[in-house]
């Protein structure tokens, strides 16, 4: 199983890689630019935790929820601004910044 993060914080693309680690035994790879989790995206991925702006200017994360979508890949928004997400994403789970261990935890796959 390969879990992509795209997070730009550093502190919490590691607190999230290690949430994933201790409930899963799976490749984590972490993202930190829209660039980035694109190309993991193609390369494949089982599951994806999304922070939903990147970097300090207008970028979001969107064009790689929609490619998941696309794929039938299923992920989480874990953000600040998940109360502001297209309605076109309305069924895919949302974690607000800040997020609890156990609310991570009730999102990730089971381990197959």
């Amino acid at each position: 199983m390969k879990i992509l993060i795209l997070e730009d914080e550093p502190i919490i693309a590691i607190d999230l890689e290690d949430i994933v680690a201790s409930r899963l035994d799976a490749d984590i790879v972490i993202a930190s630019t829209l660039r980035e989790a694109v190309k993991e995206v193609a390369r494949g991925v089982d599951f994806a935790l999304l922070d939903v702006r990147l970097g300090e200017g207008r970028q979001t994360c969107l064009p790689v929820a929609r490619m998941l979508l696309e794929q039938g890949v299923p992920f989480c928004f874990v953000s600040s601004f998940a109360a502001n997400i297209p309605g076109a994403f309305m069924g895919v789970p949302r974690i607000q910044k800040p997020f609890r261990e156990d609310q991570i935890g009730q999102v990730l796959p089971s381990a197959a």
